[in-house]
């Protein structure tokens, strides 16, 4: 068995994501004794997205954030993408129901293949 080196890595991921190039490592920890700082921002980040009861709401997210552990900065862009793609599209057919939104409707059927 070979050992690998895994980080955690905080990530970005636009609702207009199309795929793992389009995520963006905001920061990573290469320590355990590091992570309590990296997640108290991956909280900050995601703090707009809770609701009065302080439930975090997908459907109030501007961007999806992931926080990983993961050994390369290819894998994490790569697994937070995947992570993210049920929540985008969640977020993008509540856009389109609630709002009318021309633009999520757009990015739903051109990249994920959902009609809305």
């Amino acid at each position: 068995m070979k050992y690998k080196h895994k980080f955690f890595y905080l990530c970005k991921i636009p609702l207009s994501a199309e795929g793992p190039k389009d995520v963006e490592i905001i920061d990573r920890a290469e320590k355990t004794d590091e992570f309590p700082e990296l997640f108290d921002e991956y909280e900050e980040l995601r703090s707009h997205a809770f609701n009065d009861d302080k439930l975090y709401s997908i459907i109030r997210a501007d961007d999806i954030l992931e926080l990983l552990r993961t050994g390369t900065r290819e894998e994490a862009e790569k697994k937070a993408f995947e992570n993210a793609q049920q929540e985008i599209i969640t977020n993008l057919q509540h856009k389109v129901m609630q709002d009318e939104d021309k633009e999520a409707k757009a990015i739903l059927k051109e990249v994920h293949d959902v009609e809305a």
